[in-house]
């Protein structure tokens, strides 16, 4: 079991980045547990199950999009900054056919709407996009959709994107090769002032919807939480609500919320290559 205790620190360098007179509403692992046992095992009922998700965590219908162009359906809940400048938060919704999809990637919903219920409440410098990609399995089409919709001489005012992919059996850490290195250089360092320790692991032939962002030219990022032995569970019949961990799932959202702040804070140019 991983330790609550060890999460305090990161709490308390949150609250002390929020604006004073905020009051952001910190989930608990309960409410965590509560979403994460909404999962549908059915894939035609994901996206309603998506969308009925980010209303529970306050977000209206004005506020929730579905993109439905190039053959995919993509969730976008935004969450105005006092710029147009942007920083998307993004997890898929889709699975494959074989088990429930709980923890690849369900659990990264859970997570990225969470983050938006605590952020909504902030006033922040970007604009929020929160993404909940469609058929990243099939080949990352949703997020690659999304990005080639975005128009070239626009790219540069979208600072980063920060991705989950399945959480459930460890604290966070970074995938590398999806991940870019002034992004990494951040999140460690963030991590060590939180007296934390961040990892990054490359993964042999394993990709995630940050690439999709990272061939455009911006710098992406993509966080897990799995074990060594990840391929036990997902894309098999493995992958069930039963096997997720609760306290992985929790430690996530906790620890990126600060990290999301940090970007908040920083130039949107601050990640691109020079």
């Amino acid at each position: 079991m991983l330790k609550y205790s060890r999460l305090i620190p990161a709490f308390l360098f949150f609250i002390a980045l929020s604006a004073a007179g905020q009051s952001p509403k910190i989930s608990t692992v309960e409410d965590i547990e509560r979403d994460v046992d909404l999962v549908t095992c059915k894939s035609s009922d994901r996206l309603e199950a998506v969308q009925k998700l980010f209303r529970s965590m306050g977000a209206t219908d004005a506020d929730i999009a579905v993109d439905d162009s190039k053959g995919t359906k993509n969730v976008i809940v935004a969450k105005k900054g006092s710029s147009p400048e942007t920083i998307v938060v993004g997890a898929h919704y889709d699975k494959v056919d074989a088990g429930c999809g709980a923890i690849d990637n369900w659990t990264g919903i859970v997570a990225i709407a969470h983050l938006y219920g605590t952020l909504r409440l902030l006033d922040t410098s970007k604009t929020f996009k929160f993404i909940a990609f469609d058929k990243e399995e099939k080949g990352l089409v949703g997020s690659h959709n999304f990005v080639s919709g975005i128009a070239k001489a626009d790219r540069a005012s979208v600072c980063s994107m920060v991705n989950i992919d399945s959480f459930g059996f460890t604290m966070p850490w970074i995938m590398e090769n999806t991940s870019d290195k002034p992004l990494i250089t951040t999140a460690k360092d963030l991590w060590k002032k939180m007296k934390l320790e961040l990892t990054s692991v490359q993964i042999a032939n394993a990709d995630a919807d940050s690439s999709s962002f990272r061939n455009a030219g911006i710098p992406a990022i993509t966080f897990t939480g799995l074990s060594g032995d990840w391929q036990h569970y997902l894309h098999s019949s493995n992958d069930k609500l039963k096997n997720i961990k609760m306290d992985s799932v929790f430690a996530g959202y906790r620890l990126l919320l600060p990290f999301l702040i940090e970007i908040d804070k920083s130039a949107c140019d601050a990640f691109r290559k020079k």
